[in-house]
């Protein structure tokens, strides 16, 4: 089982929880429509790596703050790469078909570390370049569901166990990557740095 690190202690989580289309203006850049209920879809936890491979020329990253559950509550914040085979997906979606095999394959979910946090969640931001260059950022307002919100929609349905990690969507500013390609993430609660994490495509 794939593991990570949380609070510099290797956990494991069962699955990796991903919620889709939450910022309006990636929805737009996609030509997606804005959906009437959270998009949600999983990741298994065979998909979770700490290393960034190239697969191909339509593999896009997209940059997302990532939260950890234990005790059925958000216990930590990461970062993480949605990695989405594009064109795939959207054939998927043009049939009516699930999306694991764009979404949910080996090494989809990179993750950094996860550092413990008890603070107020509004207040959170991050940031994604790429090749040195700013490309994703990402404000806890722009969000249309709140982390608290995913939470609750989420145990509707789903047992979250512990350590299972949300990733809750990206913003605009998604691409394609080359094999050497430097990604550098930061996350950030008001002007205060937690947590910064970089990979660079093997």
């Amino acid at each position: 089982m794939k593991h990570i690190i949380f609070d510099q202690q290797r956990v494991i989580p069962s699955k990796v929880v991903c919620i889709g289309r939450n910022y309006v203006e990636h929805i737009k850049e996609l030509d997606n429509e804005i959906p009437s209920d959270m998009v949600i879809f999983n990741k298994p936890n065979s998909s979770i790596s700490d290393t960034l491979r190239y697969f191909d020329t339509d593999c896009r990253f997209e940059g997302e703050l990532c939260l950890l559950v234990k005790n059925g509550k958000i216990a930590g914040l990461g970062l993480g790469l949605d990695l989405t085979h594009a064109a795939l997906q959207n054939r998927l979606k043009h049939k009516g078909l699930p999306w694991e095999r764009a979404k949910a394959f080996d090494g989809s979910a990179v993750l950094s570390a996860f550092v413990p946090f008890e603070g107020a969640l509004n207040d959170l931001h991050f940031e994604l370049c790429h090749n040195h260059t700013l490309v994703q950022h990402a404000h806890y307002d722009l969000m249309m569901y709140k982390p608290d919100e995913i939470i609750e929609e989420i145990q509707q349905f789903m047992t979250l166990e512990e350590y299972d990690i949300i990733m809750t969507g990206t913003p605009k500013g998604v691409g394609t990557y080359q094999k050497g390609a430097l990604f550098e993430m930061k996350l950030f609660n008001k002007e205060k740095l937690l947590l910064t994490s970089s990979w660079k495509a093997k």
